[in-house]
């Protein structure tokens, strides 16, 4: 498995990817094209079997000194093998901000486990953030850089 940059030549299968990870809040088209174009965005793509099996996008919120995770992804069949961790590893040491913040599922434990053990903490809950009403669980980090 390798880390590599992603661009729009990757659309086709980010949008794959977005599918089978979340079949219920997948991002829609044009968002896909603006995470993979917009100028400052850390976009990172796992490759492991000539394809794309995980993404990881963050980037800086100019209005506070807060990074934001907008998306972390790894297929389900590659899953439990290192590639989540190692693509927020990849993606947290190019973002600046003395904090990391991400939005979870409350319902996805193993998601949150990773995160824990990555060093975030549960900050905030905002109700009704997913689709289908599920609360989104915000966890924070403190930038290994801000520190």
């Amino acid at each position: 498995m390798e880390i590599l940059p992603a661009s729009l030549r990757d659309l086709a299968g980010l949008r794959r990817l977005e599918q089978a990870c979340f079949p219920r809040d997948a991002w829609p088209l044009l968002d896909l094209i603006a995470v993979l174009s917009w100028p400052d965005v850390v976009r990172l793509k796992a490759i492991a079997d000539g394809q794309m099996v995980g993404f990881i996008a963050g980037d800086l919120n100019p209005a506070e000194p807060i990074a934001w995770i907008a998306t972390l992804g790894v297929l389900p069949e590659y899953q439990r093998r290192g590639i989540g961790r190692a693509l927020l590893q990849a993606c947290e040491s190019r973002l600046t901000g003395k904090r990391i913040r991400l939005c979870v599922r409350p319902s996805n434990q193993a998601a949150i486990q990773m995160y824990l053990q990555a060093g975030y903490l549960a900050v905030d809950t905002w109700p009704h953030y997913y689709k289908d009403g599920e609360d989104a669980l915000v966890m924070e980090k403190v930038h290994p850089a801000g520190l």
